[in-house]
């Protein structure tokens, strides 16, 4: 299907940020069944083969000369993703999701500044800024101006901003004319491995949490919930979205796509206050609209690196 009309594509857009925030509440909801490893390596595999339509229709080949620096980079790349997707659904399960979802986006502000520890790239002044709020927007969400206490879920989502902000520098320097369907698919099928690498390895049953009443996979994926989130997650969250990017990307101008994305945490947060009962107070209010500034001014205040769908790592940002 190819989109011409940019009405359209803003829509489609928009249905990205909308699943995106409110699949924050699902998978909350979700890795209170099963274990963060297991419910990962299910949802990625169930992902990269949702592409496999994607990749036969858009006939998209791979040239041999981009062979091997496709099998290169593609297992790294899914490393970083795994590293943020992991930090960030396990530590859903230490905080709350409004404070997930507004502390993930700080990943499009830590793009510029990891480009520059990297690799060296020049960051605006604008982008600085952009930081600058994020900082202070970071710390009234997850202290509310009151003496620190610590939470590892906040932590753990910190550390998925970062895993996230790497995939996207990386990709823009190593990846540049390689096939996008099949390089996510290869990303998405490594990241599934070392979920389940992860589950062998960890302290869990590969069905339920250790100390929790046993049950079996029959058991599990019977439950309504499970098998939502892990269908929202994997067919919309992801195959979806790398369709939308492909198809939508060139008919919206920059500034469109920033705005759209900057409403990701906020969808996730008027999920989790619907569904959850969640509130994040005056000051956390505060820092929420901080980081939310920030991302807008990260990805508009670099002119000469206009902001892109990032399908895989959920946000738009700096390219």
């Amino acid at each position: 299907m190819i989109i011409r009309s940019s009405r359209l594509a803003f829509i489609l857009v928009f249905l990205i940020s909308l699943i995106w925030g409110t699949e924050f509440v699902l998978i909350d909801l979700a890795v209170a069944e099963l274990p963060t490893h297991t419910f990962n390596a299910i949802r990625f595999a169930l992902a990269a083969l949702s592409l496999l339509p994607l990749l036969y229709f858009s006939k998209e080949k791979v040239r041999s000369d981009q062979l091997k620096k496709l099998l290169l980079t593609a297992p790294v790349l899914g490393a970083m993703l795994f590293i943020g997707f992991y930090a960030q659904t396990e530590g859903l399960r230490f905080t709350s999701v409004s404070n997930a979802g507004f502390i993930t986006a700080l990943s499009v502000p830590l793009v510029p500044v990891l480009g520059l520890l990297l690799f060296r790239q020049k960051v605006r002044l604008m982008v600085w800024l952009g930081v600058s709020l994020a900082t202070l927007g970071l710390y009234l969400l997850t202290m509310g101006g009151a003496a620190y206490v610590y939470n590892k879920g906040d932590l753990l989502v910190l550390i998925c901003a970062f895993g996230f902000a790497a995939h996207i520098v990386l990709t823009g320097h190593w990846v540049g004319n390689m096939p996008v369907i099949t390089l996510s698919i290869i990303q998405l099928l490594a990241v599934s491995l070392y979920s389940v690498i992860g589950a062998a390895m960890g302290d869990h049953p590969i069905f339920y949490y250790a100390g929790a009443a046993p049950i079996t996979g029959w058991e599990l994926f019977s439950k309504p919930v499970v098998i939502f989130s892990v269908v929202v997650a994997s067919i919309l969250g992801t195959a979806y979205a790398v369709w939308a990017q492909s198809a939508c990307q060139k008919l919206l101008p920059s500034h469109k796509i920033a705005l759209v994305f900057a409403l990701e945490p906020i969808f996730a947060h008027i999920t989790a206050w619907v569904v959850l009962s969640e509130h994040l107070g005056a000051m956390g209010g505060v820092g929420a609209a901080c980081i939310v500034a920030a991302m807008v001014i990260s990805e508009l205040g670099d002119k000469s690196h206009q902001p892109e769908i990032q399908a895989l790592d959920q946000t738009a940002a700096p390219h």
